[in-house]
């Protein structure tokens, strides 16, 4: 059998590529996973310092944001409700919590 000049190491490139793509979609998974996380985070946060301002006030509901890895965007108080806007990282999530029984 004649071998063709010309051939020779062509697996190598097909090798390289494919290893390139599965690094980029490895990066690309662990950027949206760490986003994901992040979303989920600032709605813990944001959920606490709700609850935390309607009891405590404003200067807990930061304290309880910052302990969950947020920080305070807003926080409103309208009679025994509070609404409190936290992010982590490029998330933000918004809460509401009322004292009291709800209407």
């Amino acid at each position: 059998m004649r071998r063709v000049r010309g051939d020779d190491g062509q697996a190598v490139s097909f090798v390289v590529a494919f290893v390139g793509l599965a690094l980029a979609l490895t990066m690309a998974l662990a950027t949206l996973a760490g986003d994901v996380i992040d979303a989920g985070r600032a709605r813990t946060a944001a959920d606490a310092a709700a609850l935390a301002g309607a009891a405590d006030g404003r200067a807990a509901a930061a304290r309880l944001a910052a302990a969950n890895g947020a920080d305070v965007v807003s926080w409103t108080q309208s009679g025994a409700t509070v609404t409190v806007t936290v992010r982590v990282g490029e998330a933000e999530a918004t809460a509401r919590a009322t004292l009291g029984p709800g209407p």
